[in-house]
């Protein structure tokens, strides 16, 4: 368009040829429709690219996630992780679909345009172009004091999300110990922290960009003084001049947006470094090499020299344990003695330090993952729920149930209640299942876990929530599913422990003593007092 207006200024106007400026400004509009049809294909496509690549790497994160072992997130915060899946990828999305593409094009603009100002006039167009000298020093002192503040930044981010989100969890224990103050001023002091990183990234940003503005209009005045300087002596024609000060004046954005380019690029970079934290984290359970699919098994589970260690603490040693086809084995100890790692151990949730784990003889390791967790179903202590229909949530691991299958698992449980909700089992249940009280959170857990009839059912104290006369009935009909099932049991209350045909007891990490209850509540000290203090411990509630 300058070299348009060029051609104006030395041709029409100088002339005074009404006919050529009318061809000149129809070739302008022409020029005008084009670029507004090439800047309408490039922003839709851009974005479109820019939202398809951060919908994959949004699905790869999440399904990666989903593979990492349970000691990854033991250790990580939810919040960082939220915010990893949310904002960061957002962070990375603008840069793709604004970022680099206007580096791109403002690289272009910028190397374009200087080579026409060298050939309109090439002692200025030196001088332009040696103007990059010092906009090439100012990026790069900027640089790496804006990636620290970003990665500063994100990291308060995920930090305040966790802040968040635990509260919004935890608030019924917030309010009940009346500490929503306490709690609000430690949310307060990390947004006043977050607020002074922003402020701070800000002002950086502010400073660079201020000189970023200043070298190219400094230079735009140095050409206008120099420029019309040539012009007066007839070394430049005024069509020249207006078409290179007009072209000058087109880096200006390149140039003044650098500061904003740099700057998204930098928190792109701290985002993916974020993400790759994540990504770069392998796998340690996943299918073994020649792993085999079981569909059907008979439930002969044992632990042979089994021990686990977490974070190079030893928890679980030499664990010797054979539960043959259809048999109910308790396992009972105090608190800390490792009786929920020992029962994760069997759907590897964690996976063994040493020894090894079997069902019908075969390493569980041996197993591909998807039909060890058909084989094996488990229900916690902790009954977890999702923010979807009491019917999804049943069958989670079996979406192929049939309407009775789901009915006759919410008899065993004694979880009927479900159809008594307002949409029956469609009722949505809300985060975490807190509209439901806790027994009723804990019998369609245990529902959803006997649904799928595995051969091996782990139940970790999946009773703990309920009144005793629920406790009862559930106990009995219980009796009725594991009849034909190889069952584990972590067992707090003396009363759950009928359920089982033998009892191990374990202490310290190890399997200290095995038999029937009656056994060894006769000839076992430490058996009597783990019964009694649990004893104690339900009277007291």
């Amino acid at each position: 368009m300058p070299l348009v207006v060029q051609r104006v200024v030395d041709g029409p106007v100088k002339h005074r040829d009404p006919g050529g400026l009318v061809a000149m400004g129809a070739l302008a509009v022409l020029l005008g429709l084009v670029e507004a049809v090439l800047i309408f294909i490039r922003r839709w496509t851009q974005s479109a690219s820019a939202i398809g690549m951060e919908t994959t790497l949004r699905r790869d994160l999440y399904a990666h996630l989903q593979r990492l072992p349970i000691a990854f997130h033991d250790r990580w915060q939810s919040g960082q992780l939220l915010s990893r899946a949310t904002t960061d990828l957002s962070v990375i999305r603008r840069f793709l679909s604004f970022g680099l593409i206007f580096l791109v094009i403002n690289l272009g603009t910028y190397i374009t345009v200087v080579a026409l100002l060298l050939h309109l006039y090439w002692p200025l167009g030196v001088l332009v172009a040696i103007s990059a000298i010092p906009l090439f020093t100012i990026s790069k002192r900027f640089t790496a004091r804006y990636f620290a503040a970003s990665r500063r930044l994100q990291d308060q981010l995920g930090d305040l999300a966790t802040h968040i989100e635990e509260s919004a969890q935890g608030i019924r224990v917030i309010r009940a110990f009346g500490r929503g103050r306490h709690m609000s001023g430690r949310f307060g002091a990390g947004a006043r922290d977050l607020r002074d990183t922003g402020v701070a990234k800000a002002l950086m940003l502010a400073r660079t960009w201020s000189q970023f503005d200043l070298v190219p209009n400094v230079t735009l005045a140095v050409v206008l003084v120099v420029g019309a300087l040539q012009v007066a002596r007839g070394d430049l024609s005024l069509g020249a001049l207006v078409a290179f000060v007009s072209l000058q004046v087109m880096l200006v954005w390149p140039i003044d947006a650098l500061g904003w380019i740099i700057a998204n690029a930098q928190e792109a970079m701290s985002a993916a470094d974020r993400i790759y934290e994540v990504l770069d984290t392998s796998p340690s359970i996943v299918d073994q090499p020649g792993a085999v699919t079981v569909t059907t098994a008979r439930g002969h589970l044992r632990f042979q020299g089994v021990s686990f260690a977490y974070d190079g603490e030893p928890v679980l040693r030499r664990i010797d344990l054979d539960v043959r086809p259809g048999e109910t084995v308790a396992i009972v100890g105090a608190t800390g003695s490792g009786k929920t790692t020992l029962v994760s151990l069997v759907p590897r949730l964690y996976d063994v330090s040493g020894g090894q784990i079997t069902i019908d003889g075969l390493d569980v390791r041996d197993f591909t993952l998807d039909s060890l967790r058909r084989v094996v179903g488990m229900a916690f202590e902790e009954a977890t729920l999702f923010s979807m229909s009491v019917r999804e949530n049943l069958t989670l691991g079996r979406p192929d149930a049939s309407d009775e299958e789901v009915d006759e698992a919410l008899s065993i449980a004694q979880a009927r209640f479900a159809y008594e909700l307002p949409w029956g089992l469609d009722t949505r249940v809300g985060e975490q299942g807190l509209s439901l009280s806790g027994g009723q959170r804990q019998r369609l857990a245990l529902a959803r876990a006997v649904l799928g009839r595995p051969r091996v059912l782990v139940l970790d104290d999946p009773l703990s929530a309920l009144d005793v006369h629920t406790e009862a009935l559930v106990e009995d009909a219980l009796r009725t599913v594991l009849a034909g099932t190889t069952a584990l049991l972590v067992v707090h209350r003396p009363s759950t422990v009928a359920l089982a045909d033998r009892v191990a007891l374990l202490q310290d990490g190890e399997i200290v003593a095995i038999g029937r209850h009656s056994e060894l509540l006769a000839e076992v000290p430490a058996y009597r007092a783990v019964l009694s203090a649990a004893a104690d411990e339900v009277l007291s509630h």
